[in-house]
C-alpha cells in the first residue's frame, strides 16, 4: 500500500498534468480498469456527455448518473482536483474553445432562412449537427490509427462486418462499397438468424469491423468477443473509450455524432467508414 507521501505525490503529479480536458480524458481512460464501480459510472457519463458536466451541478449530474452527489466530488478528487468546480473548469474551457466558431457557423447557416419556415429550420438544424460531427471527427481521428486500421482490414482474406440497429446502415454501406471495390466481405446480420454459422468460418487470417454506439447492441458485442477469442483482428467504430468493443479491439475510433432534437445523423461515421473502404482497397492494390 502506498504511503501518504506517495499518494500526495501522485495527486500533485496528476494536478500538474491535468491542465486541460484532453489530458483529463486520457487519464480517465488510462485508469478505467482500476476505477471503483461508481467512479466508473461517472467517468462514462463525463466522457459521453461533457457538455452536461460543463453546465451541470453536482446534484444534476449525480441524478443523471444515478449516484450520490458525494460520489461526484470524490470523482474530482480522485483525479487530483480540490473539488468539482475546479474539475468543471476544464469542461467549460473545452466549450469556450469551440463555442465562438460554432456560433459563427450557425449564424452563417441560418442567414436568409425564413423564420416562419419550420421545415427549413429542421433542415438547417440537421445540416448544422452533421457539420459539427464532421469537424469533431476531423480533429479527433488520428492519421496513424486510421492507417493501422486500413492495414488490418486489408490483410484479412475476408472482412466480417458487425452491427445492429442504428449502426447497421454503416456496415451495410461498407458491404456495398467493398463489393464495388472487388473486396471479399461478409455482412454478419442475417434476418434468417444464420450469423453464428457464418462467423464459424472466420479465423486469424481474416479481419473484422464492428460498429456500436450507446446503448451498445449486445449481439454486436458478443460477436466481436467470439471473433477476438478466435484470433481475428478487430477494428471498431464506437462513441466512448468505455465502449465494450473498444476494450477488445486492435484499433478503435471514437466518433460522437452531434444531435438535433435528439436525433443523431451518422454523417461523420459514414464518411469515416467510406474512407476506410477506399484506404483498404488502395492497400490491397499495393500488395
Amino acid at each position: 500500500m502506498p504511503s501518504l507521501s506517495e499518494q500526495s505525490g501522485s495527486l500533485l503529479s496528476a494536478r500538474a498534468v491535468l491542465t486541460g480536458y484532453q489530458p483529463l480524458k486520457e487519464e480517465i481512460v488510462r485508469r478505467q480498469k482500476t476505477l471503483p464501480k461508481r467512479l466508473l459510472q461517472i467517468a462514462t457519463f463525463a466522457l459521453a456527455s461533457p457538455d452536461e458536466v460543463a453546465f451541470g451541478t453536482v446534484s444534476s449530474i449525480a441524478k443523471h448518473v444515478g449516484v450520490p452527489p458525494s460520489a461526484i466530488i470524490r470523482f474530482a478528487q480522485h483525479f487530483g482536483f480540490d473539488g468539482f468546480v475546479e474539475m468543471q473548469r476544464l469542461f467549460r474551457d473545452r466549450m469556450r474553445e469551440r463555442s465562438s466558431e460554432y456560433e459563427e457557423r450557425l449564424q452563417s447557416l441560418n442567414h436568409g432562412v425564413d423564420p416562419d419556415d419550420e421545415a427549413g429550420k429542421t433542415l438547417e438544424g440537421f445540416f448544422a449537427a452533421g457539420r459539427r460531427s464532421m469537424e469533431n471527427a476531423f480533429q479527433s481521428v488520428d492519421h496513424e490509427k486510421f492507417s493501422s486500421a486500413a492495414s488490418i482490414l486489408a490483410d484479412g482474406k475476408t472482412i466480417y462486418l458487425l452491427a445492429r440497429r442504428r449502426s447497421f446502415p454503416i456496415v451495410s454501406y461498407m458491404a456495398y462499397s467493398f463489393a464495388k471495390l472487388g473486396l471479399r466481405c461478409e455482412l454478419a446480420s442475417s434476418p434468417m438468424g444464420t450469423d453464428g454459422d457464418l462467423l464459424r468460418f472466420a479465423g486469424p487470417d481474416d479481419a473484422a469491423l464492428a460498429v456500436s454506439f450507446s446503448p451498445y447492441a449486445s449481439e454486436t458485442v458478443a460477436q466481436a468477443r467470439v471473433l477476438r477469442e478466435r484470433g481475428v483482428p478487430l477494428v471498431s467504430l464506437t462513441d466512448s473509450p468505455f465502449s465494450p468493443i473498444a476494450a477488445i479491439s486492435n484499433v478503435w475510433f471514437e466518433v460522437v455524432e452531434a444531435d438535433y432534437g435528439g436525433f443523431r445523423p451518422l454523417s461523420a461515421s459514414m464518411v469515416l467508414a467510406l474512407a476506410l473502404c477506399v484506404a483498404v482497397a488502395e492497400r490491397k492494390q499495393w500488395n
